[in-house]
């Protein structure tokens, strides 16, 4: 093969992979309006199911580590942006970015599956914003809700995870 060749195909990869990410992030903003626009009826402030969440594990799975991260940040700026405003924006990244690095590296065990991989994220999505408050408002007694966030964590994780399987076995498995 010519380096002309070569670089031609390099090219067409990495265009395949923008196209995928913008296509992604673009779905991770929908879904996260749409969870906006219908708040779960719990008694408990704050607890979401995290719909986003499942463009971001096939992101991971499918894209990696790097583009993950951007679709996820480039989605939390947007829609913090768009609908929950700056403080609402600053929980979710630091959410977002610690639930990001907990999957990617149980991922990278390759010990654990899609389900597992998203209830982890889950759980420390909801840890990452307690620590944020604790810090924001200078109260560390606010930990005593993440007995609560666990559990709700989990259990969102744990859905978005088998729907995040589902959805990646029936996505064409084209070199990207």
């Amino acid at each position: 093969m010519s380096s002309q060749t070569n670089r031609q195909s390099s090219y067409a990869l990495r265009t395949k992979r923008l196209a995928l990410s913008a296509i992604l992030a673009a779905l991770a903003m929908i879904f996260s309006y749409i969870e906006a626009l219908f708040p779960l009826p719990v008694p408990v402030p704050g607890i979401k199911v995290g719909l986003a969440n499942l463009v971001i594990i096939i992101a991971i799975y499918r894209l990696g580590f790097k583009n993950a991260f951007l679709i996820n940040v480039i989605r939390i700026l947007t829609t913090g942006l768009l609908f929950t405003g700056l403080f609402g924006a600053i929980y979710s990244l630091s959410g977002g970015i610690l639930s990001l690095m907990a999957m990617y590296l149980l991922y990278r065990t390759d010990k654990f599956s899609m389900v597992g991989v998203s209830m982890a994220g889950g759980v420390f999505h909801n840890l990452g914003q307690l620590i944020t408050a604790c810090i924001i408002m200078s109260n560390y007694r606010l930990m005593s809700y993440f007995s609560v966030l666990v559990f709700a964590g989990m259990i969102s994780g744990i859905l978005i995870g088998v729907a995040a399987h589902l959805v990646y076995q029936k996505l064409p498995h084209l070199t990207i």
